[in-house]
């Protein structure tokens, strides 16, 4: 009977294990394609911007910071650029991602920073220690985790007490004009690749961070694109 009871809680475990490998493969392209491909969805899918996106997930960084998701590390390379052109303070940073290949290619970019430690890792279930930021940025990444709220809760795990989790999430297009009809396509060829988990609606996205314990502290729509500040209460 407990040999019974093993197996069937192995069968249960695989098919969250297979959804985190379809990540690794679904991101095992070369990472100036991934940096081309990632631009082109931006603009036309997010309907969204670099320059909103540096000043959301630039400004309010804390001085131990996480970056969920760093991929290539081409994002995040633009914020330090724009943070050192303000005159902001330095920060030491500790990145992961589960997509090896991103990841080497972020190791390629971030090889001199020694403020900069980079790990692979499943957001859904990070070795790190408790109450350990100040802040988390999980940019252009919710909609392509397959266990979200997980990962959201092991994000509100690590941030000290006031930690700002600064994040946003590509939304289902409302409407139907062209470029409604285009970001479907869009996002539809991104799931069938395995590079997208889905879009989701803003009230989906708020319901989950309030679930996992995060005060709203800002929140904006911008295109298909839902752009958030989220507090870990004192």
């Amino acid at each position: 009977m407990e040999k019974q009871i093993f197996n069937d809680r192995n069968k249960n475990k695989q098919p969250e294990q297979s959804k985190i490998e379809k990540v690794d493969i679904a991101y095992s392209s070369e990472p100036w394609w991934y940096d081309i491909r990632g631009f082109l969805i931006l603009t036309f899918s997010y309907r969204s911007t670099l320059p909103a996106q540096i000043h959301l997930f630039g400004t309010g960084i804390g001085p131990k910071h996480l970056e969920a998701a760093i991929g290539t590390g081409t994002l995040f390379d633009l914020i330090l650029k724009w943070r050192k052109w303000k005159k902001l303070p330095t920060i030491d940073v500790l990145g992961f991602d589960y997509a090896e290949r991103m990841l080497a290619g972020a190791r390629k970019r971030f090889a001199k920073e020694k403020q900069i430690k980079l790990l692979r890792a499943d957001a859904a279930h990070l070795d790190l220690t408790n109450n350990s930021f100040d802040t988390v940025n999980i940019a252009n990444a919710i909609h392509c985790l397959p266990e979200v709220e997980s990962s959201l809760s092991e994000m509100y795990r690590v941030l000290k007490p006031g930690g700002l989790l600064l994040g946003n999430c590509l939304l289902e297009p409302k409407a139907n004009s062209f470029w409604d009809r285009l970001s479907r396509k869009i996002n539809n060829w991104g799931m069938k690749k395995g590079i997208l988990y889905r879009p989701y609606m803003e009230d989906e996205i708020i319901e989950l961070l309030l679930k996992v314990g995060f005060e709203i502290k800002f929140r904006q729509v911008s295109g298909n694109c839902f752009n958030f500040i989220m507090q870990k209460p004192f």
